[in-house]
């Protein structure tokens, strides 16, 4: 009671003499211990929390910051591998850095492949748990300090822009692109009134991910590249023995081989220079300029994420995420 006095953060935790994590005590347990009947002489063992939360150092902030959203903590161990006390944080003293860098969110699907779900509705507000697919995709950029965005809308507009309008009420600033025809996911782009500065985000308004996003742009700048792709490992089985032949001589049998290529994640980042490249007002997707600029020579990257992805593209992807979005700390 003394050392939780001392301090004013009415949080201890207790440690043995090699200094590893036994538990933690709060001005709670005291009180709960005294309500028990426990006397002020008792162990301390007798009213700490022998299983407390916990994390692992060496993480990202955003990380320890959402952990202790999610389990509504307002302090957080931190220890190494030996499970060895290293650090107390505590809600009110972390901050995440605010990074000027825009997300461009691509929201102007028709979402055909999802209907009926989307007759009423554009495909980036259909529900996943308690809130639309685009706002946990916002809530997963907010983590990481981001919080410049653009939308770009068309099919059902007006629903998104009355949902999300400036983007005050969530602490993010918003403008809006508007797509008159079909433009792609490169071509909106060059619908862009204030181009950005630096390098920028450009993400599809389906995807439910929990990629690190610091990550993404550190790597970027590292590569010195134009743009970057990110990528996932896909793998499908052929449910026949495939032939190796030389001629019409039999040079080997593989029995349903497994191939594995990277596939397109729909999630990018780009350098202002990009915008030399992408033509106006044409329907122009990103692969097509990721080849132009490969063609002229420019600097693209891939980099591949083994985070949690799931693209909403159909109606059994719908219902496959909001069966699994408990399990996701995005959500």
């Amino acid at each position: 009671m003394e050392i939780i006095n001392k301090t004013a953060l009415q949080f201890a935790v207790v440690v043995d003499e090699q200094n590893h994590l036994l538990g933690t005590v709060t001005d709670g347990d005291i009180r709960r211990g005294i309500l028990r009947g426990e006397g002020l002489d008792v162990p301390i063992r007798s009213i700490m929390n022998e299983n407390p939360i916990s994390a692992k150092s060496g993480q990202n902030a955003s990380k320890y910051k959402q952990l202790m959203k999610i389990k509504k903590l307002k302090q957080l161990p931190i220890t190494n591998e030996h499970n060895q006390i290293v650090d107390v944080l505590f809600i009110d003293d972390l901050s995440i850095n605010t990074n000027e860098n825009q997300v461009i969110l691509m929201l102007g699907g028709l979402g055909t492949r999802l209907r009926p779900l989307t007759n009423d509705i554009p495909k980036p507000m259909l529900r996943v748990g308690n809130k639309p697919i685009v706002e946990t995709i916002v809530d997963g950029f907010k983590q990481y300090g981001y919080s410049n965005f653009i939308f770009s809308v068309n099919y059902k507009k007006e629903v998104i822009q009355n949902y999300f309008q400036s983007g005050e009420a969530l602490g993010i600033t918003i403008d809006y692109i508007e797509e008159q025809k079909r433009m792609g996911t490169a071509g909106a782009l060059s619908l862009i009134e204030h181009r950005p500065s630096e390098p920028f985000f450009v993400m599809n308004g389906d995807l439910l991910t929990q990629v690190n996003f610091d990550q993404l742009m550190q790597f970027h700048s590292e590569q010195n590249s134009v743009a970057t792709m990110c990528v996932r490992e896909y793998e499908f089985q052929i449910p026949y023995g495939v032939i190796e032949t030389k001629g019409t001589d039999l040079i080997s049998i593989k029995e349903k081989p497994v191939h594995r290529s990277f596939v397109n994640a729909g999630i990018y980042v780009l350098s202002p220079e990009v915008f030399d490249y992408i033509p106006n007002d044409t329907y122009y997707d990103m692969p097509t300029l990721f080849e132009t600029l490969i063609e002229y020579g420019m600097k693209t990257s891939v980099f591949p994420i083994h985070e949690y992805w799931l693209d909403i593209g159909q109606v059994d992807d719908f219902h496959r995420a909001n069966q699994k979005y408990k399990e996701l700390s995005l959500i």
